[in-house]
């Protein structure tokens, strides 16, 4: 049987997107004495959801992840040659220090940046890139998030692109998320992934943003076709769309009606 600390730290790492906060205000309600001991599932939840960071005195977000680790929770940014602090239990960042990119593969990981941002930019209302040189330096992690949050309207989303670009065979690799949780009088999510392989980048940093944006685009699509499949078909068999009535139920208040006259339209029975 799982420990305590092991199972309050599951829920910190299967919090939904932009929940984070909700799931540590249960914690501290109904196991206040374990948030103390829960820093390596925090750390692990950001780095796997790669939130975003304002660096002190910007207003530019920053990606933190595993490829981007400096190790003792500092971490890099390429586009801004910083490294930072990252406080994981509130998610902030601090005791920023420059860091300069240094890499064989330098020029192409800022074209990538310039490319990749401006390619988001199109498919995002907001989105975060991160470029880092991995590998000894042998490949190059391209990382994109893009968060939709509506509490407002009881849903939140994200969507994660990692994609490995091997320089020396030009090969590049991947996997897409989303991840989406809706929760307006119920409590559904929908969490899937897509690898993608691309046989070759072509080797300049337009082409492998191209080939990026084909195959999101394709996933995307394809993604629109499942819903819509639903909808029309599994989702809509489930039930009556409407009651015998042909009118819809009017649920607040359902305790006023009197079943067997309502139903059968105001006729005494």
């Amino acid at each position: 049987m799982a420990s305590k600390q092991a199972t309050v730290a599951s829920f910190v790492e299967s919090a939904p997107p932009g929940e984070l906060s909700n799931v540590i205000a249960d914690i501290k309600a109904l196991a206040s004495s374990e948030v103390q001991s829960l820093d390596p599932a925090f750390k692990k939840y950001n780095e796997e959801q790669y939130i975003t960071v304002k660096l002190p005195g910007s207003s530019e977000t920053v990606l933190v992840s595993k490829h981007n680790s400096l190790g003792d929770g500092r971490y890099f940014d390429t586009a801004s040659q910083t490294s930072f602090e990252v406080d994981h239990a509130s998610q902030k960042a601090s005791n920023t220090q420059q860091h300069a990119l240094e890499s064989r593969n330098a020029d192409l990981i800022r074209f990538l940046q310039k490319s990749f941002t401006s390619a988001a930019t199109e498919h995002f209302p907001s989105s975060t890139v991160g470029i880092y040189p991995i590998e000894s330096d042998s490949s190059i992690a391209i990382l994109l998030v893009a968060n939709k949050y509506s509490p407002q309207n009881y849903w939140n989303g994200r969507w994660r692109s990692t994609y490995l670009l091997n320089t020396s065979s030009n090969t590049l690799s991947g996997t897409v998320k989303v991840d989406v949780h809706y929760y307006e009088d119920g409590n559904v999510r929908m969490s899937t992934n897509k690898k993608i392989e691309v046989s070759s980048g072509a080797g300049s940093a337009d082409a492998v943003v191209r080939e990026i944006a084909k195959a999101e685009n394709k996933y995307q699509e394809e993604l629109n076709r499942a819903f819509t499949a639903l909808s029309e078909g599994s989702f809509k068999g489930l039930r009556r769309q409407l009651p015998v009535t042909r009118q819809r139920v009017e649920w607040e208040k359902i305790a006023g009606y009197r079943l067997g006259q309502d139903v059968a339209g105001g006729r005494q029975r």
